[in-house]
């Protein structure tokens, strides 16, 4: 009779955790309310991403292009207030913003999809008892990042070449030009330095989110959800741009310049830049980046699973 009763309840204080993983294992990787759920999601993580880190960004791009002009944050606001005012921190924002929603939704779609087909759920997460898989998240995410790529690429170039223009000019104009020089090719140049710098970066990013929101929901069980998607989404943004900086940099020169190859000037690019102004040029524009990483991708993670939220309570 104890062996019956101490049986029934070892069953009856595993059925949580069995609950939890068939309820992860009975959704498909492709189910359209999921689907929605996901790209509902993002889009709306996109847009505070994108308004609240293009300011900063901008600031990156001046000098990891411009160093000798653009040497410092400080000194880079002030040159670009005094030449063209406040908004030319907002420059690209709008291909910016369309790219984000493209890439996000594309990146956390098929993100998601994984974690259902490998049964890495919400349900699971959101249980300080269940600890992250460390492997999954992070080789889940380098594949993301390659998906996510082909996606983002034509309003990256778009954005890098908007960006390094001093004065007054729009996207369209840069559009225009870019088909001018080189035709529709122009949209795809530095595919090679695209895969390279997103593999890398969204292997940490969605991998570093899964372990920062397990350590805060383990170490700090108290704190609000609200807060934990906030902070954990801003250290993961650190953790990625830290780790995949030394890929971005010459992916900016690659995209920003006006007369490079869809595919083969990003390991020449390299090799340039390493040879003109060391190793530390990889890491240019390292202090903006971070400085953005934090609150952007604490709007968009928090976006991300309050849209989740929403969609739920709304459908």
């Amino acid at each position: 009779m104890a062996q019956e009763i101490k049986t029934n309840a070892r069953t009856s204080s595993e059925q949580p955790h069995l609950a939890l993983e068939m309820s992860t294992r009975t959704t498909p990787p492709l189910d359209s309310r999921a689907v929605k759920r996901d790209l509902f999601s993002a889009s709306l993580g996109s847009v505070l991403c994108c308004y609240v880190g293009q300011p900063l960004d901008t600031i990156k791009v001046r000098m990891q292009t411009n160093p000798a002009e653009y040497s410092g944050i400080a000194s880079t606001i002030r040159t670009m207030l005094g030449r063209e005012g406040i908004t030319a921190f907002w420059k690209g924002a709008v291909p910016t913003a369309g790219g984000m929603m493209l890439e996000n939704g594309m990146a956390f779609g098929v993100n998601e999809g994984l974690k259902r087909a490998f049964a890495i759920g919400d349900e699971q997460q959101a249980s300080s008892d269940v600890p992250p898989d460390l492997v999954k998240p992070f080789l889940l995410g380098g594949f993301t990042g390659c998906c996510s790529a082909l996606v983002l690429l034509p309003s990256e170039v778009i954005k890098a070449k908007t960006q390094v223009v001093v004065g007054q000019s729009s996207s369209t104009q840069v559009i225009r030009q870019m088909i001018q020089k080189q035709g529709l090719k122009s949209l795809m140049v530095g595919l090679d330095a695209q895969l390279a710098r997103d593999s890398s970066f969204y292997a940490f990013f969605f991998g570093g989110y899964e372990v920062f929101k397990y350590g805060f929901r383990t170490f700090t069980p108290s704190m609000p959800d609200e807060l934990n998607y906030f902070l954990s989404g801003g250290f993961a943004g650190m953790l990625g741009w830290a780790l995949a900086m030394p890929f971005d940099v010459p992916k900016t020169n690659v995209q920003s310049s006006w007369n490079t190859k869809v595919v083969g000037s990003y390991l020449p690019q390299m090799s340039t830049l390493y040879r003109e102004r060391g190793f530390l040029a990889f890491y240019s524009g390292l202090a903006p980046t971070l400085a953005r990483a934090f609150p952007a991708n604490a709007a968009l993670f928090l976006g991300v699973e309050m849209g989740k939220r929403v969609f739920d309570y709304t459908f």
